[in-house]
C-alpha cells in the first residue's frame, strides 16, 4: 500500500464484510450509509457495471473475493461515505434486482431525485408505473438497474448469488477528526492501494542487476502507464534529450530494438526526474505532467485510451510471447489464457516467465534478458497501439468527443520545437492522389475500429486490438510503418468478418433463410451491416458515427401495448425486425407500435443505427394496411433480404 494509504489508517477502524451472508447483507444495519453532498451523484455506466458484475460471476469456487474499500466517517448514527460510493450504490441496486431483501440504509444528502429512485426500487423492478412518478426518478440510477437486470439474466442466478456470498469488502472508519475534504482528495487522486502493475514494475525490475538499465526501464514503463496522449510526450527531460535519443529528432521513429542501443544514446543524467516515486505523487502540490502537445492551430487537445494500463499490458504480453515464438514448456498447456483479465496480471506474467520457453531456451533461466526485452516490446507496442489503434480526441472542453486515428509530428526546431498531430496514413507507394486515398482510407479504418470498439464493450474480450498489434508488430510491417500500410483496413475488416460468419451465419439456419436470434444477436452483426450501408454511401450518412448503443430491440415490439394491435408470434424474432439503440432510449420503445415509435423517437431515429433509420423510412402505409402491419406483413421480409445479401457479399468475398 502507499505509505499515505498506512500513515491514514494507523487509528482506524478495519472492518472486513460479507456483501451478503446468510439472509442479511451488507445493508442490514443500524447504521445508516449517506452519501454526503460534495461527492458527485451515481454515474456508474454500462462499462463498470457490466465489469463488476462479470468480476463476481468470475469468482474461483475454493477463494473469497476482496472487491475492495469503503471509507467511511461515524457520525452518530450514521456513516458518511468518503471514497466508494460509487461501488456501494451499485451494490445496493445490484442486491434489489437478484431479489434480496434489502435494508433502506442508503440515502444521498440533498439529492431528492435519488432517494426517491432508490426508495421506490421495487415498485420500478416490477414496472408499477402507476404508482411512481416518473420525473422524480434518477435516469443513472434507472440505467444502472436496466444494465444490471440485462446482465444478471446470462447468468445461473442460484450460482451467481453463491459467488456473490463470496465477495467481502473493508469497511474503514477514519479517525476522529479527519479532515475529511483532504483524505476524499487523497484517496481519489493518488489511490489508496498500490496497483497490480505496480507490483509488476517492481518484480522485473529486480531481475535487472545494471543500475542504468533499472533506471531505463522506470523511464519506460513510467511513460507507457500514462495511456493519455501519445507515449512520446510522457518522454520529458531537459532539451527533449530522451525523446529524442528514443524516437529520433522528429519524435516519430519506431524506437529500435536493440537494448544496446538505449544504453548507448540514453545518457543517465537527463534520466534523473523520470518518473516520480510515490512519496512524491501524495504531496499535496504534485501536478503530472500534462504536456499532450497542440493540433496545427493551438487547440490544445486530449486523448483518451480505449483501454487502461493494466489491459494494455495484457495485450503487449500476448504480442511478446507471440513474436518471439515462446509457448509453455508443457507442450499440452496454454501459456497464456485467451480471457484478458487485469485481475490476472501477476499470475499471467509469473507463468510466462515459469514455464515459457522459445528457441533461446526458458525465461526462468535468464529474468534478465526476460526484462529487458518486454520493457522494449513495451515501448514499440505502445508505439504501434498510438498511431493505428482509434482513441478518442476531445478538442475543446465542450466537446463530446470523437474517434480519432492520428500520428504524433513535431514543428519548429531545436527548443522551439512542439508536437502536432494529423490523420495516419494509409497509402500505397506510387499511387496517385496519395492524400485524397489516405484520408479516405484513415476514415474506413475509424470506422471498422469503433464498430469493434462498441460492440466488444467489456475489455477483457477486446481480442481484436491483441491481434491487430501482433500483426503490425511483425518484422515486414514495422520495417515499413510510415505511410506503405494500405492494406492495414483489410486485415481490420477481417476480424468482423470471421466474427459475423462464426457468431450470425455459423449459428443461424441458412438453408432455409432463417435468422432469427431476436435479443440475443451479437452487436458485431448489427455494427458492421451499418459500416458496409455507410461505406457504401459515406455522403449520405456522414452524421453516423458509431456509438455504445447496446440493447437489441424489435421494430415491431414482442408485446404489444394491451390492446392496440395486434400481436406478432411466429418471426418477431427475425433479424429484419431487429434494431440495436442506446439502452437509456425511453423503456416504452420496446411496446410501441412501428408507426409510433418513428414519430415518437424521431431524433433518436435520425441519428442513431443507419438500419434503424431505414427501417423507420421503411414504415409506410401499403395495400389498404397501416404502417405497422405493412411493415410486419411485408417490408420486414423484404428488407431482411437486403441486408442479409449485403452481409452475405461482404463475409463470403472471394471464397471467404
Amino acid at each position: 500500500m502507499h505509505k499515505v494509504f498506512n500513515d491514514l489508517l494507523s487509528d482506524d477502524v478495519v472492518t472486513p464484510i460479507h456483501i451478503v451472508e446468510g439472509n442479511k447483507s451488507i445493508f442490514d444495519t443500524d447504521m445508516e450509509y449517506i452519501i454526503p453532498l460534495y461527492q458527485r451523484a451515481y454515474a456508474w455506466e454500462d462499462k463498470q457495471l457490466i465489469q463488476l458484475i462479470e468480476d463476481i460471476n468470475d469468482i474461483a469456487d475454493d477463494m473469497n473475493y476482496y472487491i475492495g474499500t469503503l471509507i467511511v466517517s461515524r457520525q452518530d448514527n450514521l456513516f458518511e461515505v468518503v471514497d466508494g460510493q460509487q461501488r456501494l450504490t451499485s451494490l445496493y441496486l445490484l442486491l434489489n434486482c437478484l431479489g434480496y431483501e434489502v435494508k433502506n440504509t442508503l440515502t444521498f444528502a440533498c439529492r431528492e431525485k435519488s432517494n426517491y429512485t432508490l426508495q421506490n426500487i421495487q415498485d420500478l423492478l416490477q414496472m408499477n408505473r402507476s404508482k411512481l412518478d416518473m420525473e422524480r426518478i434518477e435516469p443513472g440510477i434507472q440505467n444502472g438497474i436496466n444494465v444490471i437486470l440485462q446482465e444478471i439474466n446470462k447468468f445461473n442466478k442460484e450460482q451467481f448469488c453463491d459467488k456473490l456470498s463470496r465477495v467481502v469488502v473493508y469497511r474503514i472508519e477514519v479517525p476522529e477528526n479527519t479532515d475529511l475534504n483532504r483524505y476524499f482528495e487523497i484517496m481519489n487522486t493518488r489511490g489508496e492501494q498500490l496497483e497490480q502493475h505496480d507490483i509488476l514494475k517492481a518484480t522485473m525490475m529486480g531481475y535487472l542487476t545494471d543500475e542504468k538499465d533499472k533506471a531505463i526501464f522506470a523511464k519506460i514503463w513510467d511513460a507507457c502507464s500514462d495511456m493519455t496522449g501519445y507515449v512520446q510526450m510522457h518522454f520529458s527531460s531537459r532539451g527533449n534529450k530522451v525523446r529524442e535519443a528514443i524516437f529520433g529528432s522528429y519524435w516519430n521513429d519506431m524506437p529500435l530494438k536493440s537494448w544496446s542501443n538505449y544504453k548507448k544514446n540514453v545518457k543517465v543524467s537527463s534520466l534523473n526526474g523520470a518518473g516520480k516515486n510515490i512519496k512524491e505523487i501524495i504531496q499535496h502540490d504534485f501536478r503530472g505532467n500534462m504536456d499532450e502537445g497542440y493540433l496545427d492551430d493551438d487547440i490544445r487537445v486530449r486523448f483518451e485510451s480505449i483501454i487502461d494500463f493494466s489491459y494494455f499490458l495484457m495485450h503487449t504480453l500476448k504480442v511478446y510471447v507471440t513474436i518471439k515464438g515462446i509457448s509453455h514448456e508443457n507442450a499440452a498447456l496454454k501459456l497464456i489464457d485467451e480471457l484478458l483479465d487485469d485481475k490476472k496480471l501477476l499470475e499471467s506474467f509469473s507463468r510466462v516467465v515459469k514455464h515459457g520457453v522459445s528457441v533461446k531456451g526458458r525465461i526462468n533461466d535468464n529474468k534478465e534478458f526476460f526484462s529487458r526485452e518486454f520493457i522494449i516490446c513495451l515501448l514499440r507496442t505502445r508505439y504501434i497501439f498510438d498511431k493505428f489503434i482509434i482513441k478518442r480526441e476531445y478538442a475543446n472542453e465542450s466537446s463530446d468527443g470523437e474517434w480519432s486515428l492520428k500520428s504524433l509530428h513535431v514543428s519548429g526546431k531545436q527548443s522551439k520545437k512542439k508536437a502536432y498531430y494529423r490523420s495516419t496514413r494509409f497509402t500505397c507507394k506510387g499511387e496517385h492522389n496519395q492524400e485524397i486515398r489516405s484520408n479516405e482510407r484513415n476514415k474506413q479504418n475509424i470506422m471498422l475500429q469503433s464498430a469493434l470498439r462498441v460492440s466488444y464493450t467489456s475489455p477483457k474480450v477486446m481480442h481484436w486490438i491483441t491481434q491487430l498489434l501482433i500483426w503490425l508488430s511483425e518484422d515486414k510491417y514495422t520495417n515499413a510503418l510510415g505511410d506503405d500500410l494500405s492494406i492495414f483496413n483489410g486485415v481490420v475488416e477481417s476480424i468482423a468478418k470471421k466474427a459475423v460468419r462464426k457468431q450470425f451465419f455459423g449459428d443461424c439456419h441458412e438453408d432455409n433463410d432463417i435468422y432469427e436470434m431476436g435479443v440475443g444477436t451479437p452487436h458485431i452483426v448489427f455494427n458492421y451491416l451499418d459500416y458496409l450501408l455507410w461505406k457504401e454511401n459515406p455522403k449520405k450518412y456522414d452524421d453516423f458515427a458509431f456509438e455504445f448503443r447496446n440493447s437489441v430491440e424489435h421494430w415491431y415490439p414482442q408485446n404489444p401495448s394491451e390492446g392496440t394491435f395486434e400481436s406478432w408470434k411466429e418471426g418477431v424474432d427475425r433479424f429484419g425486425n431487429l434494431c440495436i439503440i442506446q439502452r437509456n432510449v425511453n423503456s416504452k420503445f420496446s411496446n410501441m407500435s412501428p408507426e409510433a415509435k418513428k414519430s415518437t423517437f424521431k431524433e433518436m431515429i435520425s441519428k442513431g443505427s443507419i438500419k434503424l433509420r431505414i427501417m423507420s423510412e421503411l414504415t409506410e402505409k401499403g395495400d389498404g394496411k397501416t404502417a405497422s402491419l405493412y411493415w410486419k406483413d411485408e417490408k420486414c421480409e423484404e428488407h431482411e433480404k437486403n441486408m442479409i445479401q449485403i452481409l452475405r457479399e461482404a463475409c463470403f468475398r472471394d471464397g471467404e
